[in-house]
């Protein structure tokens, strides 16, 4: 084993270097652990779905299971690309089904909540 003294953009690191033998394989890097994916909620039998409508993170969460919404009022604010986006509901019906919490991140197309 050999010691370094590295410098990189003024900060200075200390380093070991193992030597290996001429010939030797290089030891395999573990490969990093895949996250774990979230659990996948599905909708209640005759709801209509809320989606998604882009990739991003779950600043808000405004509606309960069983509460009343009508069309046009907020149910979530999803940032995505620093911009707050609304998530409205697309018809009058009570909230069921609610996926999402507040800090979750979610896909294209991921199921939200629904509406029956």
């Amino acid at each position: 084993m050999k010691k370094y003294l590295v410098n990189v953009n003024g900060t200075e690191y200390a380093i070991t270097v193992e030597e290996m033998a001429e010939g030797a394989e290089m030891p395999k890097a573990a490969a990093p652990a895949a996250p774990a994916a979230a659990p996948k909620a599905a909708a209640p039998a005759g709801g209509e779905k809320v989606n998604a409508p882009m990739p991003g993170t779950i600043l808000a969460v405004n509606v309960k299971d069983g509460q009343a919404v009508k069309s046009g009022d907020v149910l979530m604010v999803l940032e995505a690309m620093k911009m707050e986006n609304e998530i409205l509901a697309p018809c009058d019906g009570t909230v069921s089904g609610v996926a999402v919490a507040k800090g979750a991140t979610v896909e294209t197309g991921a199921f939200l909540c629904a509406i029956a």
